[in-house]
């Protein structure tokens, strides 16, 4: 079996779309089963979705996530 070879910008794009559509989820139900509020007022998932994004730039960047 062939496998096609993915972009490079889709590549690139992982680490946010994962930060995006796992961390982020994860984190709001994180912040709320713990019944700690989010920093700054912001909605729980608004918050996750700022974490799980500024992350999976940093490791796109990196190349790494550790």
């Amino acid at each position: 079996m062939r496998f096609m070879r993915s972009s490079p910008l889709l590549t690139a794009a992982g680490p946010v779309l994962f930060g995006g559509a796992f961390l982020a989820p994860l984190i709001a139900q994180s912040l709320e089963a713990a019944s700690i509020p989010a920093p700054f007022g912001l909605e729980p998932l608004v918050f996750g979705l700022a974490v799980g994004i500024s992350l999976g730039f940093v490791a796109a960047l990196r190349g790494r996530w550790v």
